[in-house]
């Protein structure tokens, strides 16, 4: 009998010694888990804030060469606007082109050689160019003719414009090779046509080119999911 219950309480005593430590080994796990977790949000938030500095920086170059824009063709001769929000330059396409047609005019060499030298010196010699993702040469026109007529006929527009600008014709060489790292020609056809100052539509002045230039957003938004491991 004796022998029996010391097998008894030997075995209680057994567990009461496994349980203990089992308990102590949970809470142990739970506690590095919760540091791990602790260390990963630290991390993130750290990552969060770096990767929110970033694109403050990018929207605050964004504004700034809104405003070099501004500053260098407020006062053309030509009617050139800037965009306030987008920085796109827009000009009415008559300076360059018939109606109706997409050969560029003589007159028009002159312009794109007085304009295109001071706007790439803004957005590819001003310390931009790091920022600046594409520069885009953008065909727009009116409501005559159906959509398809009027997308290739913008296109062939923007795309005369690049053309020059890379040609042998176009005396500044040096912007040559910057350019064809970054340009990009599109058509609008007359999708985003443009109204009067009484909101009507405008066919004088939906039918226009636009120089356009895209920030690195999109690679900074890609870095941030990457990051954040979305």
């Amino acid at each position: 009998m004796n022998t029996k219950y010391q097998k008894l309480f030997k075995n209680e005593e057994e567990e009461g010694q496994f349980w203990p430590s089992f308990t102590d080994l949970l809470t142990t796990i739970l506690l590095c888990f919760m540091l791990i977790f602790i260390i990963m949000m630290v991390i993130k938030s750290l990552q969060i804030k770096e990767m929110k500095r970033t694109i403050d920086q990018i929207m605050g170059v964004r504004s700034q060469i809104i405003t070099d824009l501004k500053t260098e063709f407020s006062d053309s001769s030509y009617g050139i606007e800037v965009d306030e929000k987008t920085g796109a330059i827009i000009f009415n396409t008559e300076i360059l082109f018939a109606y109706d047609d997409d050969d560029l005019k003589k007159e028009s060499f002159s312009f794109l050689d007085e304009f295109v030298p001071k706007y790439l010196d803004i957005l590819l010699e001003s310390g931009y160019d790091d920022y600046v993702a594409e520069v885009i040469i953008e065909g727009h026109t009116d409501r005559d003719g159906d959509f398809l007529y009027n997308l290739e006929l913008a296109q062939d527009r923007a795309y005369s414009v690049a053309a020059y600008i890379l040609s042998d014709d176009f005396a500044y060489k040096n912007i040559q090779e910057q350019l064809e790292e970054k340009l990009t020609v599109n058509s609008k056809s007359f999708s985003d046509f443009r109204t009067d100052d009484k909101g009507n539509y405008s066919a004088e002045d939906s039918r226009r080119v636009e120089f356009k230039f895209r920030l690195k957003d999109e690679e900074i938004l890609d870095k941030t999911r990457e990051l954040l491991g979305e």
